[in-house]
């Protein structure tokens, strides 16, 4: 090559590492308190967890449930379109950084024109051939002064925060599929007390009903008695139906039908999943998906400053170009048929109005960035406080209920014991029936909320986003592949 080329493009690559407008970043400070909320609401943690090493198939202990949310992972909806939206945030990124080197091209061309004889150097018309080759770059600008860098360190920022939003997706299917799991249990649960408390009430009518025929009870008895069967009767029906959209949703979750084996039947089968003390800093939270997102938002605003403080330098670029050229297309490749130029360019900004503007919006930008960094973070320990606050207090009550469930049974017991007896109307035995099923449905209410805090408590600390290489695989591939269902 020439050397009247070679060095100015030694030169241009040495300034390649100039300067950047951008300016340093730094990791706002959490407005938050260190340690988390302490009080009578609040169980004492007891030591730090790190669910960043805590996977999902390790929090929840249930084979059958594990088996569900890995179903989910595998076929759900929402997290392809995360995986498929970091995907395209990935390339995007490949063409802004690309941005970066000079485009070669190779180039081709042949003109052949007549030039009348006015217009001709010799004073007679002549027809003019040319033919050219070339290897060359047009319009490649320099990065003297970090426009381009900051862009893709902007579109960098705005990738990794498409996968932080891709690992909230998950956790949010992992926790979304756990407690419809959980639901599910509960409702069939309800549903097969609801079962028992109609066949009990349908069992005391009939009975109330032959007292009735025998002149032994007033017909005022035998319509109570009646009322607490239509009740659980609309009671059957109303968790039968519950049930079904349960399982409508699961499969929702899961992105197929769950087969009928996989399915709960009440929650005490469940096994509980794994106890969590997330420890006394609530530093935990700077790792959570969401508020890393937040971050990586901050960090892409943080570069569009440097892209606004670079328009007020000039702007070189460089069109270049070696090849061929001769007037024979035989000619093209012989010797002495060598030609080369390069231009380069300079633009310099006087006044544009424009450039003040646009800085300004970036630092808005930025401090706008900043407020939502903040708030997430804010929200985020407002989620892990009332999720301690939940586990802190729903032993206490589940046990309160318990102790109220079986007062209530044993009221039952002696209201109906002295009804058979003649000793009291059918009224209290009516009165205790119905305490009885509320105080059996609170119970069932509060174990479904008890293992439900502890799935929150998991997905508001950041658990539950972690794969394998061959899940991520597995996942990959079901991406790829068409679904068959839809042949």
């Amino acid at each position: 090559m020439n050397k009247s080329l070679l060095l100015p493009l030694v030169g241009l690559a040495v300034i390649m590492a100039g300067c950047t407008m951008t300016p340093k970043y730094n990791r706002p400070t959490a407005p938050v308190p260190v340690a988390w909320p302490t009080g009578p609401a609040y169980s004492a943690p007891l030591a730090t967890t790190n669910l960043q090493l805590l996977d999902w198939r390790e929090f929840f202990t249930d084979a059958k449930l594990r088996q569900v949310i890995g179903m989910a992972l595998t076929n759900n909806r929402d997290l392809r379109l995360a995986a498929l939206n970091v995907e395209r945030s990935r390339a995007l990124y490949g063409i802004q950084r690309a941005e970066l080197l000079p485009v070669v091209n190779a180039t081709g061309s042949g003109i052949k024109q007549r030039v009348p004889a006015d217009l001709s150097s010799t004073g007679s018309r002549q027809t003019v051939e040319r033919y050219d080759a070339n290897l060359g770059v047009a319009a490649w600008e320099i990065d003297f002064f970090g426009r381009i860098r900051s862009l893709t360190d902007r579109a960098l920022a705005e990738y990794l925060a498409t996968e932080q939003a891709r690992r909230s997706t998950q956790i949010l299917l992992v926790s979304s599929a756990a407690q419809a799991y959980l639901a599910l249990a509960a409702d069939r649960e309800n549903l097969a007390l609801s079962k028992t408390t109609l066949a009990a009430q349908q069992g005391a009518y009939d009975l109330v009903k032959r007292r009735h025929d025998l002149g032994l009870a007033t017909e005022l008895d035998l319509y109570r008695a009646q009322t607490p069967v239509d009740i659980a009767r609309r009671d059957v029906a109303r968790y039968v139906q519950q049930v079904a959209q349960d399982e409508n949703a699961l499969n929702l979750l899961a992105g197929v039908s769950v087969p009928s084996g996989l399915l709960p039947t009440e929650l005490e089968r469940i096994c509980p999943p794994e106890a969590l003390a997330p420890g006394l800093s609530s530093a935990v939270l700077l790792c959570r998906p969401d508020v890393l997102q937040a971050e990586d938002l901050l960090k892409a605003a943080n570069a569009d400053i440097g892209a606004a403080r670079a328009a007020f330098f000039p702007r070189i670029s460089l069109s270049t170009a070696i090849g061929t050229a001769s007037s024979d297309l035989s000619g093209l490749f012989k010797a002495g048929s060598g030609a080369w130029n390069y231009a380069p360019q300079i633009v310099m900004p006087i006044f544009d109005a424009r450039t003040w503007s646009a800085l300004k919006v970036t630092k808005v930008q930025r401090e706008i960035s900043v407020t939502q960094y903040e708030k997430a973070i804010q929200s985020a320990f407002r989620e892990v406080a009332d999720a301690l606050a939940v586990c802190g207090t729903v032993d206490q009550e589940v046990a309160a209920q318990q102790s109220l469930v079986n007062a209530v049974a044993e009221t039952y017991r002696l209201a109906n014991s002295r009804f058979d007896k003649g000793i009291d109307s059918y009224l209290g035995v009516l009165d205790a029936q119905r305490s009885l099923f509320a105080a059996q449905q609170g119970l069932v209410f509060l174990r479904l909320a008890k293992a439900a805090s502890e799935v929150r408590l998991y997905a508001v600390l950041g658990g539950g986003w972690q794969t394998d290489p061959s899940s991520d695989l597995a996942a990959a591939a079901s991406v790829s592949s068409p679904d068959p269902s839809r042949k």
